[in-house]
């Protein structure tokens, strides 16, 4: 793996991580999340960020195994120019199902 195969992959593991932690900070419940716009706010930067790491990773490795990745650049593309639909049921459901299959995935990819 290249320099910046991994500067991504450590990108993605990062931002995963600041995802638990706002999860922990609103309790893990999506009513907290929802109230909360600093919260919704960061997990949306959070998810932008990751669609960014994911489309160069995948651009420079076309065969990688990573899973929704369509699904994955969408949500960034969406929250970076259709800021005024974004649905927040859709981005809890995201971060409580999507990413932690997503971080499984760049998890194995890191140790090979």
């Amino acid at each position: 793996m290249n320099a910046k195969d991994l500067k991504y992959i450590l990108d993605i593991q990062s931002i995963i991580e600041e995802l638990e932690i706002i999860k922990n900070r609103v309790s893990n419940n999506f009513i907290n999340y929802k109230n909360d716009f600093i919260v919704k706010r960061a997990v949306e930067r959070d998810l932008e960020i990751i669609g960014e790491a994911v489309r160069k990773l995948t651009e420079q490795n076309p065969n990688m195994a990573l899973s929704s990745i369509k699904k994955i650049i969408g949500l960034r593309n969406m929250i970076s120019h259709a800021y005024d639909s974004i649905d927040n049921e859709l981005i809890w459901a995201i971060i409580q199902k999507d990413i932690p299959i997503l971080n499984d995935k760049i998890k194995k990819l890191r140790d090979n």
